[in-house]
């Protein structure tokens, strides 16, 4: 696991280098996509490398994190709408390139396994972008999940609706309860997965991760088990690390070669 510490600009670009790198090596390669502020940067740096830098989606294909269960296919928070108006449609990402979760299935189970499927179909995710939540929950996978899990219906907390609220004119009662997420076995089975996390309120949760014990109670700790992570905070996401000098001179010293 490989922690960067700096200023929240530099994260979405340094996150942004990844993907461009991996589009430049392999055009056809497949991108986990996540809603929520943490990547909105990157899809922000991505969209302007796009139109000023010529970066090609054409051949790429995405699929989604997550999806709440129930929202009308219109609503601007279904995670869909938010991932074609945030970043798809900003780019030539084709049509039927993005897929997510079916939040309205008849069949839930049936409805994830075929997710399921069609991740495997692609050749597996090269590439995950990841938000965290205050928590320590990535995707809607929330304490007490299970760190085998795969694609499935989930029952959010109340924090995590109380957080969510935000994106519901601050009403917790319109968050939905229940979400389709890919669990935290099919997260682990990504080439690469990048975190990104700012300010305090993510502070806790960021500790927990890179340098707290693997816990169900805290999700996301299951990613020190995965052969290339990289996290990329800001100084206040970073302020509960007890290593956080270590993780700084390291990077500072990083041959630059190696990229992310």
């Amino acid at each position: 696991m490989e922690v960067v510490i700096a200023p929240a600009p530099e994260l979405a670009r340094l996150a942004a280098d990844a993907v461009e790198a991996l589009l430049r090596r392999r055009p056809d390669a497949v991108l986990g996509l996540a809603t929520g502020s943490s990547p909105l940067g990157v899809y922000d740096e991505l969209a302007r490398r796009h139109a000023d830098g010529g970066l090609s989606f054409a051949r790429a294909r995405g699929f989604m994190l997550d999806e709440y269960v129930g929202l009308p296919r219109e609503h601007p928070q279904r995670y869909r709408n938010v991932i074609d108006a945030e970043f798809a449609s900003r780019v030539d990402l084709m049509p039927d390139a993005v897929q997510g979760p079916d939040g309205l299935a008849a069949d839930v189970p049936a409805a994830c396994a075929a997710y399921e499927r069609a991740i495997v179909d692609a050749g597996g995710v090269d590439l995950q972008l990841l938000g965290i939540g205050t928590d320590g929950h990535i995707g809607f996978n929330e304490p007490g999940s299970s760190l085998a899990s795969r694609t499935r219906i989930k029952t959010l907390t109340e924090q995590t609706r109380i957080d969510n609220a935000r994106f519901f004119d601050g009403e917790v009662e319109r968050v939905p309860q229940h979400c389709l997420t890919q669990g935290l076995g099919t997260i682990m089975a990504a080439r690469h997965l990048v975190l990104l996390a700012t300010g305090r309120g993510k502070a806790e949760a960021v500790h927990q991760l890179v340098e707290g014990p693997v816990s169900a109670m805290w999700p996301a700790t299951v990613l020190q088990h995965h052969p290339h992570v990289t996290v990329l905070i800001d100084n206040a996401a970073a302020s509960r690390l007890q290593l956080a000098d270590y993780y700084r001179g390291a990077y500072a010293s990083k041959p630059a070669w190696q990229g992310l």
